[in-house]
């Protein structure tokens, strides 16, 4: 630049009047030192560059505290947001085997009632059967009766302990017969066999009984009903 700037300036010199010394001597002169100026201001530049003032993102020790305290309560709330999403989850899977379990013990309790109410209409139902029977059951009253008593397997008799030996004249074989003790006792026998004492005693029944029931008494009375 320097080189440059005192061509130009010693042109205008040499155009300048020939006679004129003294504005020649002038003009080389101030581009001398207009060089020297020049010359010291570049050294200057050289030696003393521009400090430029620069900027570090990030290197702001308040901001990034403010930062880190920020992504510390961000994953304070995310955890406590999971511990609570996993207690409720709990506390619904407790709340459902609780009901589960309450579910199949009410079951169970029913199952126990529906049993119960059953037998006892099972019940209701015989004893219903009994009485309709018992109701619908006809028949005839022939008097009383003395009773004696015999073991049909000592006589060595294969009839068995389900029927009476009576007067055939009276009760023929077959006849079915309601037996009422006097005190309440109610025995059903079937008229399978007669006695040489059914010809003089028409009013006695010979029950067939195992020797180790026999009353004690022997000889017992005995209203007597013949069923159908």
């Amino acid at each position: 630049m320097a080189s440059n700037h005192s061509q130009k300036v010693e042109a205008i010199a040499d155009h300048a009047d020939a006679d004129n010394d003294s504005s020649h001597v002038n003009a080389k002169s101030i581009v001398l030192s207009n060089e020297a100026k020049v010359e010291q201001a570049n050294a200057h530049s050289l030696i003393n560059p521009k400090k430029e003032i620069t900027f570090t993102v990030g290197t702001n020790d308040i901001a990034e505290a403010a930062h880190q305290i920020a992504d510390q309560k961000a994953a304070a709330a995310k955890a406590a947001e999971e511990q609570a999403a996993a207690e409720k989850a709990a506390a619904e899977q407790a709340a459902a085997e609780k009901a589960a379990a309450e579910k199949a013990q009410q079951e169970v309790q029913q199952a126990a009632q529906n049993a119960a109410a059953a037998s006892a209409a099972s019940a209701a139902s015989a004893s219903s059967s009994a009485a309709t029977t018992a109701s619908t059951e006809t028949t005839t009253n022939k008097g009383t009766f003395k009773l004696s008593f015999y073991d049909p397997s000592v006589l060595g008799s294969g009839l068995g302990y389900g029927g009476v030996a009576a007067n055939l004249s009276v009760f023929p074989k077959g006849t079915r017969l309601k037996i009422t003790l006097s005190d309440g006792t109610v025995w059903y026998r079937t008229v399978n066999d007669t006695g040489s004492f059914a010809a003089g005693n028409p009013n006695q029944l010979d029950v067939a009984m195992p020797n180790s029931q026999i009353p004690s008494a022997g000889v017992l009375t005995a209203t007597v009903e013949v069923v159908g």
